[in-house]
């Protein structure tokens, strides 16, 4: 490779999520843009797929001022490439380059025959969804290829999410384009097909046959962009440790290492206030319980608890399974223990739905027009004592009496409105008509074990088929307001590679149970002694049995039942402190390192003669936070987070040149495991 500046380098990540929201890599993408276009200013752009609709309201076209970018794109242009660029319009504003894939659509059978004449990777013709990565993979190519001719000064880097975005990897490797590259698994295709099945995945990752595998469930040509994206790019990595381990079996190459996803939790900062949010957030869930519970509702609210569920429809993966389960061992022991506690367990799940049952959308009518007329009583009442007082000398009554303060029509009135309460059968578990009611997974286990809202029941369940949002006619919140109001998420997922759920609970100060088999899970095991204090409670989904691991989570839901108010209030601010750890602050120097060592592989000898000159512009330092003194410790014993810069400096070293590269070293694949790319952790 050529001699290039490497301070100065330019960084492109190329995703299919680029102002184009389908799923989580969007909210990575979008929540780590702040701290990278702090860094990189307008060196940092983002590739991706041109969506007309969603660009539309995203992307605000700007002229291109870099003179080897416009040459780049006016070359292309020439060859009939049409392409959007300008500034997504998020907080940060990065700089996005968009292709209009469908304009390059005649190439396609031509770059088939290419990619399989290279690589071997087949590409069956009905698959839109490949057709579509290989469209992209080779048009992100074609731009570095020439970006890299017409900028010859600085060095470039490029950095691809997911195997829909890889395609151009092997692409770069076999044309000996001067970028170096980076590739970060999410999660792998065969993890997520395997751990679908009833599969025993994590105890027989060894011995699958990846190849059979994936054959037999169809996406063997995925697959073979995925492995290839894995062996071509200079760096490899994943958002979690049971995610490397993941892939160093099914992708057969030990990752590099880790780049946890972070939040932006300015946004969800709330400081002193998230206590009374959660009050006032918690009075609308009061006021939709009220509704749906009509007839039945014969609980304490006041000692009430709000337990719930969220993600995509993955019924195992999400380990929805152990939740109801857990939901039903809950249940017998609070009324075995004879506790006046009620626990109403929420599924928020999206699934094939039809309308909103008559049931459910009765009872928030009856419960509002109950409420309307109490209001339109109480301000006669309030009239009549007013009018009965100010004329006490006339009547000589200081104190008027019910049937004075309450007319016949206004008792009239009430008694309609009780009489509307009255119910037949019990309060629906699910708000809306199901399409496939008597097939689907989550009402068949609520059924199975007998979950239905019975007056007895210490545990309600409500399954809201639909994500949540500020305009739904029955629980009117945004879905981050719904948390706030909650008391505790459960997560015991299967397979979750990072897990966001659990984490944005955390940064709105909400505690939050998820497994050992989770991203998110395993980082907090790792970082913080004694996790359950601080609202994260783990449980073993790995080396305990199934019925153990139920049990486990029942033990912990039972635990959490039995703490007073004022133990709930100090576990929400114990919670909260640990916001500072998923800050992108903090995560951030991972991605960092993980671009370091790319600029070190791709040109080895400039790297060391400038190290020290760009050791000064990477090293970063987390500012103290103002809560230090309540804050965490980890496991060596060092107070987190911000005390000694970052964790991962603390345990290695202070230096983020000092990277992992036996990897390299005649192709052994040397080092301890699991890795990271803070250095070696046996020193």
């Amino acid at each position: 490779m050529s001699t290039r500046d490497l301070k100065n380098h330019l960084l492109f990540e190329v995703a299919t999520e680029v102002a184009n929201r389908v799923g989580g890599i969007y909210s990575v993408l979008k929540s780590k843009a702040p701290i990278t276009v702090a860094e990189y200013k307008d060196r940092y752009t983002l590739i991706g797929p041109l969506n007309y609709d969603s660009a539309a309201v995203e992307v605000e076209e700007l002229p291109i001022k870099d003179p080897a970018l416009q040459k780049t794109l006016d070359s292309m242009g020439q060859r009939g490439v049409k392409y959007m660029y300008g500034r997504w319009l998020i907080e940060g504003a990065p700089r996005v380059l968009l292709f209009d894939i469908h304009s390059v659509g005649h190439f396609l059978d031509e770059w088939k025959t290419d990619l399989w004449n290279i690589s071997g990777i087949p590409a069956p013709s009905g698959d839109v969804e490949t057709n579509n990565a290989i469209l992209l993979g080779y048009i992100t190519a074609w731009f570095l290829g020439e970006l890299s001719f017409n900028e010859q000064e600085k060095a470039i880097i490029a950095h691809f999410h997911e195997w829909l975005a890889g395609v151009a990897l092997p692409l770069c490797r076999k044309r000996k384009i001067d970028v170096t590259t980076i590739f970060t698994t999410h999660a792998t295709l065969l993890g997520r097909y395997l751990c679908a099945g009833s599969v025993d995945f994590y105890n027989n990752l060894a011995n699958f046959d990846v190849d059979a595998e994936a054959g037999k469930r169809g996406i063997y040509h995925r697959y073979c962009i995925e492995r290839a994206a894995a062996h071509s790019c200079d760096v490899f990595t994943t958002v979690s440790l049971i995610t490397a381990y993941e892939s160093e079996h099914l992708l057969k190459r030990k990752p590099d290492g880790v780049l946890p996803n972070g939040l932006n939790v300015i946004k969800f900062q709330a400081v002193h206030e998230f206590q009374n949010l959660h009050a006032l957030k918690k009075e609308k869930i009061n006021e939709f319980i009220k509704g749906h519970f009509y007839g039945h509702y014969d609980f304490d609210l006041d000692n009430t608890l709000y337990f719930f569920i969220a993600g995509r429809y993955e019924y195992r993966n999400k380990g929805t399974d152990f939740f109801i389960e857990s939901l039903a061992r809950l249940n017998h022991r609070l009324k075995e223990s004879g506790s006046k506690t009620t626990v109403v367990a929420f599924i928020i799940m999206p699934a094939a739905t039809n309308s909103y049952t008559v049931e459910t959308l009765k009872g928030q009518a009856v419960i509002k027009s109950l409420e309307n007329t109490v209001k339109e009583v109480q301000n006669s009442i309030g009239h009549r004592l007013l009018e009965h007082c100010s004329r006490f000398h006339q009547h000589g009554k200081e104190i008027p009496t019910l049937d004075d303060l309450i007319s016949p029509a206004d008792r009239v009135l009430l008694k309609r409105r009780v009489f509307a309460l009255k119910r037949e059968g019990l309060p629906p578990i699910v708000t809306h008509n199901m399409k496939d009611d008597a097939n689907d997974p989550i009402l068949n286990q609520i059924r199975r074990v007998g979950l239905f809202n019975n007056p007895s029941d210490r545990v309600k369940i409500i399954f809201h088929p639909e994500f949540l949002n500020a305009n739904n006619p029955i629980l009117p919140l945004d879905y981050d307001e719904f948390v706030r109001g909650c008391h505790l998420g459960v997560f015991p997922s299967y397979y979750e590679p990072w897990g966001y759920t659990p984490a944005e609970c955390t940064v709105m100060g909400v505690p939050s149970i998820t497994t050992n088999l989770s991203g998110f899970g395993g980082y907090m095991e790792d970082l913080i002694e004694n996790s359950s204090d601080y609202g994260i409670y783990i449980v073993d989904r790995r080396m305990k049995s199934v019925d153990e691991s139920i049990n486990q989570l029942t033990d912990y839901l039972y635990e959490f039942t039995q703490k007073t108010r004022r133990q709930r209030i100090n576990q929400r601010n114990r919670t909260e402190r640990l916001s500072d750890l998923l800050d992108w602050k903090r995560m951030g120097l991972e991605y960092i390192k993980a671009r370091n060592l790319s600029l070190r592989r791709a040109y080895p000898a400039q790297f060391e003669a400038n190290n020290g000159e760009l050791d000064e512009k990477l090293k970063i330092k987390i500012s103290r936070p103002l809560s230090v003194p309540g804050s965490p410790r980890d496991r060596n014993n060092i107070t987190t987070p911000g005390d000694l810069g970052t964790l991962q400096d603390a345990t290695y070293q202070d230096d983020y040149f000092h990277l992992q590269e036996e990897f390299e070293e005649d192709g052994k694949n040397g080092g301890q495991y699991p890795l990271t790319l803070g250095g070696n952790p046996g020193k």
